[in-house]
């Protein structure tokens, strides 16, 4: 009979993998702030590797009117492609005898586009049961959940409809209302649920008053996918103003702003146990060029690491963009930040969906 050794049964456990960006690709939509006579505006796919520091052009948004660009909408990654949902249509146009070009918002679209990065290719997946924008978004188990937003172009309230999408069946299907219509609410999937957090928030009951404190804007909704239900979450944002982003690295929330200023000067992470924000050690951070005039700031992690695109207005050359790229190690306990080289582009852009991860 075979026997094991007692080198074999001894040998020491391989050490755990080393981590790499290499395969992991972040999806940013831009579109032009401004255009010339001759100029089409468009919403720009565009690709950002973590391990060149490079971003590069991959596609345009299709089936949209021409000099029309989306606004408002999710980006979500499945697998190797990327979901383009919902959002708001607008009307980018020059008006004669000026150089202004105002923005019209024409409709909300129920819109739901797939691009498959490995292929380059685009393909309409059905349509949202309900058009939306300012909503939350997140993946759980191979699923896209959506929950709350507008609908209308002139909507002063939220929503609290939700629908969930499966990519095997091709189809939208509703889920049970949330209990507080919402709108500029962030989702983000946490301990293997769907969470709903913040947003312009209130009871469908009471009257709309922008002007005086919500509890409702404080809390978040959780989704149980097992039991079909929302639970509400009081006190879980702390804030009237809804949050910019949220991200979950490594079973742990973390925040950067709101959505009327995305960067605090530092990065905050949840406490669930006191229901808390708190700031992070060693992630308070000034830019050395913040005091120019910031275009743009979306944030994506990558491992554990926090990764955040910033894309500023030059003084001397208002017509260029510097894109700039800022990490944080959120294992670090000291040196946690690093600024990778900026970059120059032509004309000024802004962003128009936060970006998403693809891992290939």
């Amino acid at each position: 009979m075979g026997s094991i050794s007692s080198q074999q049964r001894s040998a020491s456990p391989s050490p755990p993998p080393v981590f790499s960006s290499s395969r992991y690709r972040v999806i940013a939509a831009f579109c032009p702030k401004e255009a010339g006579p001759s100029t089409n505006v468009f919403n720009c796919i565009q690709c950002y590797n973590p391990c060149n520091n490079t971003w590069e052009h991959v596609s345009f948004i299709p089936n949209l009117r021409e000099n029309h660009v989306l606004k408002g909408f999710v980006m979500v990654s499945l697998g190797e492609s990327v979901y383009v949902i919902g959002g708001r249509l607008w009307n980018k146009r020059k008006p004669r005898e000026s150089n202004e070009i105002p923005d019209v918002d024409v409709e909300v679209s129920a819109l739901v586009l797939r691009y498959n990065i490995r292929l380059n290719k685009w393909s309409k997946c059905a349509s949202l049961g309900t058009p939306r924008y300012d909503f939350a978004c997140c993946v759980c188990n191979d699923k896209i959940y959506v929950a709350g937003g507008k609908s209308g172009l002139n909507s002063t309230r939220g929503m609290t409809s939700a629908e969930v999408y499966d990519p095997v069946t091709g189809r939208w299907t509703d889920l049970p209302s949330m209990s507080t219509l919402r709108y500029k609410c962030v989702g983000v999937t946490w301990q293997g649920q769907i969470y709903v957090v913040g947003g312009f928030a209130e009871k469908d009951d009471s009257v709309p008053n922008m002007l005086t404190f919500s509890p409702q804007r404080c809390s978040a909704e959780v989704f149980h996918a097992g039991a079909e239900k929302w639970d509400l979450e009081a006190g879980m944002w702390q804030l009237d103003v809804p949050p910019n982003q949220i991200v979950d690295v490594d079973g742990k929330l973390f925040s950067s702003g709101d959505c009327l200023n995305p960067w605090k000067g530092h990065i905050e992470a949840y406490d669930e146990n006191l229901n808390m924000w708190t700031e992070v050690d060693g992630s308070r951070f000034n830019p050395p060029i913040s005091a120019m005039e910031r275009l743009y700031l979306t944030m994506a992690p990558i491992g554990t690491q926090l990764y955040f695109f910033a894309g500023y207005r030059k003084a001397e050359e208002p017509t260029k963009t510097l894109s700039v790229v800022y990490i944080f190690d959120t294992l670090a306990t000291v040196d946690a930040w690093r600024s990778l080289e900026p970059t120059e582009e032509e004309g000024e852009k802004e962003i128009c969906s936060h970006c998403c991860v693809v891992q290939l």
